[in-house]
């Protein structure tokens, strides 16, 4: 009797002992992954939070799976690439920046333009848009085109080197706009200009989410903050903004929209 005492207490203690094991092997992954989970929510990356800066709401990168955009049939029509480009007044052995490049659109246009003698600095935070780029540079044979992945912080371009910064539909997706506007800044010759195009807040017709325009008022709150004087403007393209920035010390014109008239074909 005593013996299947014994007995019956090891089987119910073994018992006991496997029900623990099998609570602990069900509650400890579980557990596990909530804090994974909640570890992965305050590890978030500055840029896939929502943020602000001086009273806008900063846009989400586009993603490079979205590329094909860039590229639309429709652009020229919406955007008028070739006047803008003809605006820019890019001059053969120019070196130049096409910032938040892309997949290249701009950029390998820039490349025809300042020819063999010059150089075309592609930047941009992910390496996927760059490799597009590189093999539509290759497919058009052009060698004057400097691929760069930079961050959100930091271009990776040389000091004092770009005489031409241009910002077409990317400044407002800048995570932090003034630490960006430092390092271009520093990459600028000092009579280096900034080229900045932007879709019209100002405009209701122009099919594009409000967070991915800017007005000129609120432009004009920003870059001279950030010590950068506007130089001149074109208000003819279809859509967008386009106007010129300068480092401290430059030429300064007034924010007035009628000033624009005066300056056009006048910005060097």
């Amino acid at each position: 009797m005593i013996e299947c005492r014994e007995k019956c207490s090891v089987l119910i203690s073994s018992r006991k002992q496997t029900s623990v094991r099998l609570i602990l092997a069900l509650f400890v992954p579980a557990f596990t992954l909530v804090l994974a989970t909640v570890a992965s929510l305050h590890a978030q990356s500055p840029a896939t939070v929502p943020a602000r800066y001086m009273g806008r709401d900063i846009a989400t990168t586009m993603h490079y799976t979205g590329a094909d955009w860039l590229m639309r049939e429709s652009r020229q029509r919406e955007e008028d690439c070739k006047r803008l480009l003809k605006e820019l007044n890019v001059k053969p052995g120019q070196v130049i920046c096409d910032i938040g490049c892309g997949n290249g659109f701009y950029t390998l246009k820039l490349a025809q333009l300042t020819g063999k003698t010059g150089r075309v600095y592609a930047v941009d935070i992910q390496q996927e848009m760059l490799d597009m780029l590189q093999q539509r540079a290759k497919a058009a044979k052009l060698e004057n085109i400097v691929p760069l992945l930079g961050t959100e912080t930091a271009t990776g371009l040389p000091d004092n080197s770009i005489e031409l910064m241009l910002m077409v539909d990317v400044y407002h997706e800048f995570s932090r706009p003034a630490a960006m506007l430092k390092a271009i800044r520093k990459s600028l010759k000092s009579t280096g200009r900034i080229a900045l195009v932007e879709f019209r807040t100002e405009d209701p017709k122009v099919p594009i989410k409000p967070e991915h325009k800017m007005s000129k008022q609120q432009i004009f709150k920003e870059f001279p903050a950030n010590g950068l004087n506007l130089t001149g403007q074109f208000d003819e393209l279809p859509w967008q903004h386009l106007m010129f920035f300068s480092q401290d010390g430059a030429r300064q014109i007034s924010g007035n929209p009628k000033a624009a008239k005066a300056t056009e074909g006048s910005v060097q």
